[in-house]
């Protein structure tokens, strides 16, 4: 019979944890991967309806005067900048994709996790736009029906972007890398 070890015994080192925890690499990429999947998917999806039960141009009240469906397809970028160079949208969301994917070998954060799904899952959603919707390949104008008071009319693509950006803002206001360690105003001093 082997007798239980005492708790006041010698833990091994590895057992021994300094510092926060980190979560496991596993946990940040299903996190990422399902934060992506799932902007995109609502995307897609919040588009097909858009796209099968409303006509272009046509404006529904959500929440008067606050909240509107209002459907039309937008060639160029927020508030419909660059609408004759759609192309290179185009290129860019590939350019942000790859960079998103290029980076997760350095993740080490959860919040970074949420903030790349969000910003990839939300690059997909107007890259697929772009590729696949009229006028052609590579050319294709974004759907957009959520409509604000007094800003731009934008997609849930687009809302998944900007809630990325803030977060990524959040992020390294406070001095959390990707790995997920932390820079604080006495680390950024010895460094320098």
């Amino acid at each position: 019979m082997t007798e239980a070890p005492s708790p006041d015994a010698k833990q091994p080192a590895e057992a021994v944890q300094s510092g926060p925890v980190r979560p496991r690499r596993a946990a940040m990429f299903v996190l990422f991967s399902a934060i992506a999947v799932f902007a995109y998917a609502l995307d897609q999806l919040t588009k097909l309806w858009v796209t099968s039960t409303m006509t272009e141009g046509e404006r529904i009240p959500v929440l008067p005067p606050l909240l509107h469906w209002f459907y039309i397809r937008n060639s160029g970028a927020a508030f419909s900048i660059g609408e004759n160079v759609t192309w290179v949208f185009t290129i860019i969301m590939v350019a942000v994709s790859v960079a998103i994917l290029l980076q997760l070998r350095r993740l080490g954060s959860l919040w970074w996790a949420l903030a790349l799904g969000l910003l990839l899952g939300g690059a997909l959603g107007n890259l697929t736009d772009r590729l696949f919707r009229e006028p052609s390949f590579a050319m294709g104008h974004v759907v957009d029906f959520i409509q604000l008071p007094n800003f731009a009319i934008f997609n849930i693509a687009d809302s998944a972007v900007v809630s990325a950006v803030v977060i990524i803002c959040l992020l390294t206001l406070r001095g959390i890398s990707l790995d997920g360690s932390r820079h604080t105003k006495e680390t950024v001093a010895k460094d320098v």
